[in-house]
């Protein structure tokens, strides 16, 4: 991304300024007649269209060809919001919706849906919210069922309140008595232990153990490899029929390549972990995502966390011709309030206001 040779003037700070403003409002090009009347410059609109032409030799606007006005470009955008864009705190009454819909105990699965509902909503764009890695968190409790033949089927419930079923195939079939033998053991010695620390811990033991502790330990670390092994990550969207109907995104093909990315969510995916690591609101306008899907579009992500870690990231991708100075605060306080709701017992607070 290239930028201007040399800083912006005042003037020509204001003049942008005031004409992505109306250009994010209204969507038409904007005539230096229009800056005239709205830039609060006392300045002749032949000195405005000097400007301007500045500005687009600077690559900020660009001149559609049937309108003698201009528009931004995703530079021109990329200024604004670096340096132009005034940002207040979202209001009250937002803040408490986003509390009273993204509630501690609500179990984190139905949270990230609800937190991608409340972005679309709130924005009327496409809310997206990476999972917390399932590794993240701690198992409460283990149980298995047989199923017949190999198959056993385990049933995991972790601190968060969240439960999953996974069907394994161990390598021999296992008695009842013994998946129980193994569920006991599991829940007793590794409970409250992130599934990361679980198979090191069990193997550590294997090697110390003798005799028929040593069949316990090779049948626990037999089975909790396989049901307590994370899941792959995954993401909730919601709201893209939302840009369907957008003048921004007329173009079927662009359309249709972008809603592709969506349902694959690989390439959106490893953006977001991009994210992960910098901490508040990050914005990528159109082809500084990387992603060819999301050159026509923004996205303004921040991460989420508790317990003093990043679990993480929601946002929000509209076309750039977005009100960012409302989209950058419903992003940052929803990731504030959803961390606040995932936060650990006797850790946790008020959600931030």
């Amino acid at each position: 991304m290239t930028v201007p040779a040399t800083p912006l003037d005042p003037r020509a700070r204001q003049l942008l300024r005031t004409l992505i403003g109306r250009y994010i409002r209204d969507g038409e090009p904007v005539g230096s007649q229009t800056l005239a009347r709205h830039a609060g410059l006392d300045v002749s609109p032949a000195t405005i269209r000097n400007i301007l032409a500045d500005l687009e030799d600077s690559g900020l606007l660009s001149s559609p060809h049937t309108s003698a006005g201009r528009i931004p470009t995703a530079q021109g955008y990329r200024v604004f919001v670096d340096s132009l864009l005034q940002v207040k705190s979202l209001g009250e009454r937002e803040v408490a919706r986003l509390r009273a819909e993204l509630t501690a105990g609500a179990g984190t699965q139905a949270l990230l849906g609800n937190a991608s509902e409340l972005l679309s909503a709130m924005t009327h764009f496409v809310g997206v919210v990476s999972a917390p890695r399932r590794e993240q968190f701690a198992f409460r409790q283990i149980d298995f069922v047989p199923l017949g033949g190999r198959r056993v089927m385990a049933i995991v419930v972790f601190a968060d309140g969240e439960v999953q079923n996974r069907v394994v195939e161990p390598q021999r079939p296992f008695e009842p008595a013994e998946l129980e033998r193994v569920a006991n053991y599991l829940n007793a010695h590794c409970a409250g232990r992130p599934l990361a620390q679980i198979r090191a811990t069990l193997l550590h033991e294997l090697r110390q153990a003798r005799d028929e502790m040593e069949l316990l330990l090779a049948q626990s670390v037999e089975l909790a490899e396989q049901a307590l092994e994370p899941p792959g990550d995954d993401m909730v969207l919601a709201g893209q029929t939302r840009l369907m109907g957008l003048q921004d995104l007329s173009d079927v093909e662009r359309l249709r390549e972008l809603f592709e990315a969506f349902a694959r969510k690989r390439e959106i995916l490893q953006l977001l972990e991009r994210t992960q690591r910098a901490p508040g609101v990050r914005i990528f306008i159109g082809e500084e995502t990387g992603l060819a899907p999301l050159d026509g579009v923004s996205l303004v992500t921040a991460p989420y966390g508790a317990g003093g870690q990043v679990l993480g990231v929601l946002g929000v991708i509209g076309p750039t011709r977005m009100a960012y100075d409302r989209v950058i605060p419903v992003v940052q306080a929803a990731a504030d309030v959803l961390g606040a709701a995932l936060q650990p017992p006797g850790q946790g607070g008020q959600p931030p206001a």
